[in-house]
């Protein structure tokens, strides 16, 4: 959205902040109703990863790319949603970095509002509702995942959000490595025949000719069955199990060392091909953050989509992931429950699954893109003027 060149600055104004890890987005709006008068992004605003000069810069490019000059004059209130900051905590270290680099960036740019806020980027998105809700919870599924209750608009209980290392349950990186894992676990034979073990080693840069069902290598799909095929096993029809052991297990097969997987039929994956393609991909997921492996969640919703078991079980199991954790705020039935993060959103590859799942709970899934909104209806409220 831009900013219209022959606007009359003539009413009070004010501005909503999202900024998180990836990039910091600024709105501009009228006090009086909300409406948006312009909008201006910059790069990331976490308030405790973004060191203090880039985050001040980073907040007043995305302001300055919103707020008009002959405007600013005209802003009286602005709410800032930070990743790493919460409104519960003022004197945590995110939360005085979030208000040093804001108010350092407002005098920058000559906006005198009178009115500062504060809050977690989570807290911004659960304002964004409609009606903006004072009390309720909050479920964030992207790159990360994190639930809250949000009480009095502010964070009083958290599960998850724990990070890659330690948590972060039914995220997009979650379902990432997840992917990784059941493409080395085909590999090695612990695991059934899946499409992701193709489509991740293309993703990471691998050669064609380690790659199963290869056409370079010579290499068909088996007979009767794409590559989301799997064995029967003792689990039932269409359980494919993602942890080691158990009735998922791929029993001994005739082939000898250096013969195809049983899964692979005549044309299989032969043992030095898998031996090679898990030589080239330890490598390429070791050599970058892992972070990185968030990436790679589009090819298991994408082989989802094909029906392939092993994807469409992960999936599911990152639904129940996030059902435990919202299941952990104890919610009550009815009860605003605001999500936001690309998972989740009107074409996000768990919506449907985790919305089954918490239908016996009494909840609904309401969806927002960002804070934004949630920021300007902050501002707006510490104004006088209203959420909504």
């Amino acid at each position: 959205m831009g900013n219209d060149l022959n606007q009359k600055w003539d009413a009070e104004l004010v501005v909503g902040l999202d900024a998180g890890g990836t990039r910091t987005r600024a709105v501009l709006a009228a006090a009086a109703d909300g409406r948006p008068l312009g909008e201006g992004a910059a790069g990331p605003g976490n308030a405790l990863t973004v060191p203090m000069p880039q985050l001040t810069d980073h907040l007043a490019e995305a302001v300055a790319r919103a707020v008009p000059e002959e405007a600013r004059a005209r802003v009286v209130s602005v709410a800032g949603g930070f990743a790493g900051a919460t409104a519960a905590s003022p004197d945590d270290p995110g939360h005085v970095n979030a208000r040093t680099a804001l108010t350092a960036a407002l005098q920058r740019l000559g906006i005198p509002a009178a009115s500062v806020t504060i809050c977690s980027d989570i807290e911004a998105a659960f304002a964004a509702a409609p009606g903006t809700p004072a009390d309720g919870l909050a479920l964030v599924a992207g790159t990360g995942a994190v639930a809250m209750r949000i009480t009095d608009r502010r964070c009083t209980v958290t599960v998850d959000g724990d990070g890659w290392l330690l948590g972060d349950d039914g995220s997009g990186f979650w379902i990432g490595r997840t992917a990784v894992r059941a493409a080395l676990r085909m590999a090695d034979g612990r695991g059934p025949a899946t499409a992701l073990a193709g489509s991740v080693g293309r993703k990471l840069g691998l050669p064609d000719g380690v790659l199963p069902y290869s056409s370079a290598a010579g290499r068909v799909l088996p007979h009767g069955g794409g590559p989301g095929s799997a064995l029967p096993h003792d689990g039932g029809p269409g359980r494919v199990p993602l942890h080691d052991g158990g009735p998922g297990r791929v029993p001994p097969h005739d082939g000898g060392p250096d013969g195809p997987l049983p899964f692979g039929g005549e044309a299989g994956w032969s043992r030095p091909q898998r031996e090679a393609y898990r030589m080239h991909l330890l490598p390429a997921v070791m050599a970058q953050p892992p972070i990185r492996l968030a990436r790679l969640a589009p090819l298991v919703a994408e082989a989802a989509r094909d029906k392939d078991a092993v994807a469409e079980a992960i999936l599911g199991e990152a639904a129940d992931q996030l059902t435990v954790t919202v299941r952990a705020l104890h919610p009550q039935p009815g009860e605003p429950l605001v999500a936001t993060g690309g998972l989740l959103g009107p074409d996000g590859p768990l919506t449907t699954l985790l919305t089954g799942r918490l239908a016996p709970l009494g909840l609904t899934l309401d969806w927002v893109a960002d804070g934004c909104r949630g920021a300007v209806a902050l501002a707006r409220l510490v104004q006088g003027g209203g959420g909504g």
